[in-house]
């Protein structure tokens, strides 16, 4: 049966650039990966990564941690984390914290801990100071998506700022009467995404000296269902509706569309709706968005963490603040009655 060895020799190569380039590990050029990948087919070679990780110590495998797998952004990280580790010739492991926090304590304090993987990936997870300190000494490097972690690199997006700027581009079209579709209390947990995006959406409006109505501020739970129904209400059982809605997401901007279809509401003639995430969905019905690029976020997530490995107790904890796109489509227009934006 042919060894790293025979392959070394049929490539021409070093067993360590062999080894390199099989596992996806290290500096190697494209053509001695080639080279290497070659001769391990011609021979039948197929690289042990039980035997690798002996030698090395590392797993090749990364545990991704998120709040659920149901949720359009949190799926979209995760298919980002994945196919850059696939890239770099890693293994990922998914837990799931959704059913509560026993489960989340297991994960955290007893799986993550089994040394089966080399380092964690949290997504939306506001792990405690004890958590990081216990992953970081068992040399389990850590990069968070979603917030501030003390101690861990970290990567987020403005939520705040970027909600400012969608309910801003509502304003400068001439809108006054804006609602805003916020994540109700569940999601304020971890790192209180719903009320950071409320914060930007008061912020705009008290700037251009706006009333922020109480009859116009409704929740739901980041989903198309829940935000239809929530529209549902905002929209058929008040006296005086809103000529515009910022939902705090895609999918919930998207209810939001389907509710306003109800009442015989056109986008945006009637109602302006804008949202912020990227979603695909959103070309398809025309929504202006804040693109925050969720499968980028998980992609530079792995890139932070591989680049870190080596240094998994000594590194350097950084916070990148991740760009956001605007994009403008069809959902967004003047208010009705009016034939050009407010200077």
């Amino acid at each position: 049966m042919p060894g790293i060895k025979d392959v070394a020799e049929r490539a021409g190569l070093s067993i360590a650039t062999v080894s390199r380039a099989l596992s996806g590990k290290g500096n190697v050029s494209a053509r001695s990966r080639e080279r290497a990948r070659a001769a391990a087919a011609e021979l039948g070679f197929v690289l042990s990564y039980h035997a690798s990780s002996l030698a090395s110590g590392r797993n090749h495998n990364v545990g991704v941690v998120v709040p659920s797998v149901h949720r359009w952004y949190f799926s979209a990280v995760v298919e980002g984390v994945s196919a850059t580790l696939l890239d770099a010739g890693y293994d990922l492991t998914l837990y799931n914290v959704s059913e509560g926090p026993d489960r989340r304590h297991s994960v955290l304090n007893d799986f993550l801990l089994r040394k089966r993987v080399d380092a964690v990936i949290a997504v939306s997870l506001e792990l405690s100071e004890a958590e990081i300190r216990q992953l970081l000494a068992i040399h389990r490097p850590i990069v968070g998506i979603g917030g501030p972690l003390p101690g861990a690199s970290t990567i987020r997006i403005n939520d705040a700022g970027i909600a400012e700027a969608a309910t801003n581009h509502l304003i400068h079209l001439g809108h006054s009467r804006i609602a805003h579709m916020t994540g109700d209390a569940f999601f304020e947990q971890d790192f209180r995404l719903p009320g950071m995006r409320q914060g930007g959406y008061h912020k705009a409006m008290a700037a251009a000296g706006l009333q922020v109505r109480p009859e116009w501020q409704v929740s739901a739970d980041f989903t198309v269902q829940g935000a239809y129904a929530s529209a549902r209400r905002l929209l058929g059982g008040i006296s005086e509706r809103p000529t515009a809605v910022f939902a705090a997401s895609d999918e919930m901007a998207i209810g939001t569309i389907l509710a306003a279809r109800d009442f015989g509401l056109r986008i945006p003639y009637d109602l302006s709706v804008i949202g912020i995430d990227g979603h695909e969905l959103g070309e398809v019905f025309g929504l202006t968005t804040i693109d925050q690029d969720a499968r980028g976020q998980g992609a530079l997530a792995v890139r932070l963490l591989l680049a870190g490995l080596g240094d998994a107790a000594d590194g350097e904890a950084t916070d990148t603040e991740f760009p956001t796109k605007f994009v403008v489509r069809s959902s967004t227009s003047v208010p009705p009655g009016d034939t050009a934006p407010a200077r």
